[in-house]
Parts: structure tokens; C-alpha cells; sequence
């Protein structure tokens, strides 16, 4: 049986990643190149009803921190993205 490269990232677990492969996402590769905001967006727009800590869990599984230890101005900046590209709802939940 192959691994699940996204379980042994950090922050992720099974629902997380179920949801991820759901749109794609099968590798750190690909959760690179599409980032946080992108796979975040990428797991809503399938109907899952994520929360934005799911998008600070995969910026977090990228830099290898706990979500909760990001600089509060980068989680900001994720926010205004994600606001950027008319997801206003989704920012606030």
C-alpha cells in the first residue's frame, strides 16, 4: 500500500486530506504550487464545508509549523487573498 505524502505533512490529517485528494492534491508538490489560499479554495469550491483554519493547516504544513505559531501578519495576508478573490463568506467563518 502507498503512503499518503499529505498525512505526513504537519497539521494535516485524514479528513484534511480526503477533502485535498478530493480536488487533486495528491503530493506536496501540488499543494506547493497551488498554496493555501488555492487549496482551500480548491476544497470549498467541491462542496466541503472547510473552515479557514483549514487554509492556515496547509500554510502551516508548508512552512512545517503548527498553524497556530504563523505570524499573525501572514495569516492576514491569507485572509486578504482569499478576500481577493471573492470569498468574503468563506474569510469568515
Amino acid at each position: 500500500m502507498e503512503t499518503d505524502e499529505l498525512l505526513g505533512l504537519r497539521n494535516l490529517g485524514k479528513t484534511s486530506a480526503q477533502w485535498l485528494h478530493a480536488t487533486g492534491i495528491h503530493n506536496l508538490d501540488q499543494l506547493r504550487q497551488l498554496g493555501p489560499v488555492g487549496a482551500y479554495r480548491a476544497v470549498r469550491a467541491r462542496g466541503f464545508n472547510a473552515s479557514k483554519a483549514l487554509m492556515f493547516s496547509i500554510a502551516g504544513a508548508l512552512q512545517n509549523v503548527h498553524w497556530n505559531e504563523l505570524d499573525p501578519i501572514y495569516k492576514q495576508q491569507l485572509l486578504d487573498q482569499l478576500d481577493e478573490h471573492g470569498d468574503a463568506d468563506a474569510s469568515k467563518d
